[in-house]
């Protein structure tokens, strides 16, 4: 993988400063922090973002932050954030077979999560789909577990997971090589997709009440029990007429 533009030249002391800083703290070298180098602006503004990341703390166990960092990367099959953000799982108390539960999509209790982690996983997917997709029940309990602070903090540690996995699949940055985790290379392969009609609800939320194809859901203002609309060249269904 080669980003689609090079990185330029570091002739700005501040940006050589905080590139430097970086790469010196995560220890590796950050394709993507000399990319935004480009514009020093740009560059400052991810250098806060970043600086400001919430942190584990009381009511935040760093297993908790963890699992909600890792789960945003899956779900929104970032390699170069699943690098970093599965980086030292196994420290944060988060086993193998965790991660290959939450990589394909069957996280629950039988799999060693408690009920407050499944409730992380379950807010981290939906914040992560595309489009969002949260439901009141499921944010209604967050608050209620983890308190206003907490949340906000879990809140915007999965959307800043978000805004590096956009900026880095938009630039085409490579992973940086943490490799300390169990899915080689950072690639994530067999990623969870955006929940489709008819999957099993994620932990927490209700079953699609309109299991089946898009194209056989009712369109407003149609009848839930109608037949699905007739595709072209399709013969007509018992007792209707074929009006063409």
């Amino acid at each position: 993988m080669t980003p689609v533009i090079a990185e330029p030249r570091l002739r700005n002391p501040l940006m050589r400063l905080g590139v430097a800083v970086s790469e010196r703290i995560v220890g590796r070298r950050l394709t993507i922090a000399r990319l935004l180098a480009w514009s020093p602006r740009v560059a400052i503004g991810a250098g806060l973002l970043e600086a400001t990341t919430p942190v584990p703390g009381p009511g935040l166990p760093e297993r908790t932050l963890k699992l909600a960092r890792l789960t945003a990367s899956l779900t929104v099959n970032c390699a170069f954030c699943l690098d970093m953000n599965a980086s030292g799982h196994r420290r944060a108390g988060i086993s193998d077979e965790e991660v290959y539960a939450l990589r394909d999509g069957r996280a629950s209790a039988a799999d060693g999560f408690s009920p407050d982690e499944l409730l992380v996983i379950a807010y981290a997917r939906g914040m992560s789909a595309t489009p969002i997709d949260i439901d009141d029940e499921i944010r209604d309990a967050m608050a209620a577990t983890f308190g206003e602070r907490r949340l906000v903090e879990l809140a915007s540690a999965i959307a800043a997971v978000n805004h590096w996995a956009r900026l880095a699949q938009a630039l085409d940055v490579p992973p940086a090589g943490f490799g300390d985790h169990c899915l080689a290379g950072g690639q994530p392969t067999d990623a969870p997709r955006p929940r489709q009609p008819g999957d099993a609800p994620h932990p927490g939320r209700p079953a699609d009440p309109h299991p089946g194809r898009p194209e056989d859901l009712p369109h407003p203002g149609q009848p839930e029990d109608a037949p699905p609309a007739r595709q072209p060249g399709e013969r007509p269904r018992p007792g209707t007429e074929d009006a063409s």
